[in-house]
């Protein structure tokens, strides 16, 4: 599976704390084997973010992205629920 971040996804990863980049990477390596594994937490989103899934990767900590196709997604939104849900 093919894995594109965006730009804005970047820079909200840039500001993460180690400790949380870290549990991002791990959860990125799950995701690339098993997206649906359960510790992902993997789930449809409404709202404003319709279209869009949530994966959790420790505590309150999501990244949200699209499906482009059945060998591609792109990572869009990563922050705390409150930070992605204002």
């Amino acid at each position: 599976m093919r894995i594109i971040f965006h730009k804005k996804f970047d820079k909200q990863y840039a500001k993460l704390p180690e400790a949380q980049k870290k549990r991002f990477e791990n959860a990125i390596v799950l995701f690339r084997s098993d997206p649906y594994h359960h510790d992902l937490y993997n789930h449809p989103l409404g709202g404003q973010w319709k279209d869009h899934r949530s994966i959790s990767f420790g505590g309150d900590w999501r990244a949200h992205y699209i499906i482009i196709n059945k060998d591609e997604v792109l990572f869009v939104a990563i922050g705390t629920h409150s930070q992605l849900y204002k």
